[in-house]
């Protein structure tokens, strides 16, 4: 082969493997908030891990063909427990160790698809929430399944519903199986969340209790602790009838009971449980642009949110708290006032007022795939601080529109406000842990699929064919 040709198919294929989807390699960017930072979504915080089941697929679409990968991803979750997921967005790609938090369908690429519900259903039923594979086989005329063609054909069922793709599965027991999902999947609610704490930030006077805060989740028993600043103020959790809480349930509500003369602060509480996460809670990258996961297995998890109190003895008593609107294009920020003076504060630079005993939420434009970090800044030092990525589309999604997988991002901008009272052996690791679209040629793509056969042989080819273009 000429040295020149063969270095240049090995190039592509090399790029090839990135682009069909192989997990990136790099660090997540830190999710670490600072002491300001406000309280957001709770559940379940996890790291990715690797395919661990699955197996071939083929994307037939108007911007990329080729081969992905397609299975079963584990999560290691923060403080322990497991999740297995499937992706929701083809034509992106994961990266390796990214961090990932659980959301709502409101604030992911599932958030106008009107057939997220039949993404749960299938999730329902099919592996690994069913490990009868005999069973499954004979219901979907697949004859015979193990866990990767099973996880396989889950996962093309999945992909033709988020992402509105023609892909195929390899084998044609997973074919069998993705045709059968794809084909009897009925419309299924929404799951609720593993834990959130309602609102995530309460206002008031010293010498009362501020709150209620109230408790969402399937955990059976909820612990809740008062934060160091907390302790350190004599300010404690209580009931409504003023008894200390420790633990609580679903329902339940938790006040924070700030002694009077307290000097006007702040302090927060976190509540924390083990439970099995819902299965069709939407994953998003914490931080960091990453394919959209949605769960399909949970161990016992550790689960967790928090909220924050603010108080005062006059004036002006805020309590600010956002969350991501992806029919919206944004995040809405709503600031509370529970005192008797107008809060004068700052959103993005710009000034904003709330008479007492109003609300005002805005709307902060921000464009997709783009970071953000939101501040709310007003007297005596206070601020709040918001951040993350607006991931609000699949790729393939947001190139019908014209904008690629991403597009430019003016500066996060206030605009609206409104004042109210995821056939053959194990796959495990190495490579093969990513999925996502491949734009190359039959040619090319045949080379990546045996490069990732022969796995580190790559390198060497490369490394082969441009000494002998030297001699």
């Amino acid at each position: 082969m000429n040295s020149v040709k063969g270095r240049g198919i090995v190039r592509r294929a090399l790029v090839l493997l990135v682009a069909c989807g192989l997990t990136l390699a790099g660090t997540a960017a830190s999710g670490a908030a600072a002491a300001e930072e406000g309280a957001q979504q709770g559940g379940v915080s996890a790291t990715l891990g690797r395919i661990t089941a699955g197996g071939g697929a083929v994307v037939h679409d108007r911007r990329r063909t080729g081969p992905v990968m397609a299975g079963l991803f584990e999560m290691k979750v923060d403080g322990g427990g497991t999740l297995q997921t499937y992706c929701v967005d083809i034509l992106t790609n994961t990266v390796d160790g990214a961090k990932y938090k659980e959301t709502g369908w409101g604030e992911s690429s599932l958030h106008d698809n009107p057939n997220a519900g039949r993404i749960r259903w299938i999730l329902q039923h099919s592996y690994p929430q069913v490990n009868d594979l005999a069973a499954l086989a004979k219901d979907s005329g697949a004859g015979t399944l193990d866990a990767n063609s099973a996880a396989a054909g889950t996962q093309v069922a999945v992909w033709r519903y988020s992402d509105s793709v023609k892909v195929d599965a390899v084998s044609p027991e997973a074919q069998k199986l993705a045709d059968y999902l794809y084909g009897h999947a009925e419309d299924t609610p929404e799951p609720q969340a593993s834990l959130t704490l309602t609102p995530a930030a309460v206002s008031g006077r010293a010498g009362g209790r501020i709150g209620p805060v109230t408790v969402r989740t399937d955990a059976s028993s909820v612990t809740v602790m008062p934060s160091a600043a907390a302790v350190a103020k004599n300010v404690r959790l209580v009931d409504k009838a003023g008894k200390p809480v420790t633990t609580t349930g679903n329902g339940g509500e938790v006040y924070f009971d700030v002694p009077a003369g307290t000097p006007d602060g702040s302090a927060a509480l976190k509540a924390t449980a083990a439970t099995k996460v819902p299965v069709g809670r939407a994953f998003i990258g914490d931080h960091t642009r990453t394919q959209t996961m949605i769960l399909a297995g949970s161990s016992e998890s550790t689960v967790s949110a928090g909220a924050g109190a603010t108080w005062a003895a006059e004036g002006a008593i805020p309590a600010v708290t956002a969350r991501k609107d992806c029919a919206a294009g944004g995040v809405q920020v709503a600031v509370e006032n529970k005192g008797d003076r107008p809060f004068t504060h700052e959103l993005q630079g710009r000034p904003h007022t709330v008479a007492p005993g109003r609300t005002e939420t805005t709307l902060v434009r921000i464009g997709e795939d783009q970071a953000y970090r939101l501040q709310v800044t007003g007297p005596g030092g206070f601020a709040r601080t918001f951040s993350g990525i607006l991931d609000c589309r699949t790729a393939e999604t947001a190139a019908a529109e014209g904008s690629g997988t991403t597009r430019p991002s003016p500066a996060a901008s206030p605009v609206v406000a409104h004042k109210a009272g995821t056939g053959g052996g194990p796959v495990t690791g190495g490579d093969l842990a990513g999925t996502g679209g491949s734009g190359a040629t039959p040619e090319v793509a045949g080379v990546a699929i045996a490069l990732i056969v022969v796995g580190g042989g790559a390198v060497f080819l490369l490394r082969r064919t441009e000494a002998a273009g030297d001699q």
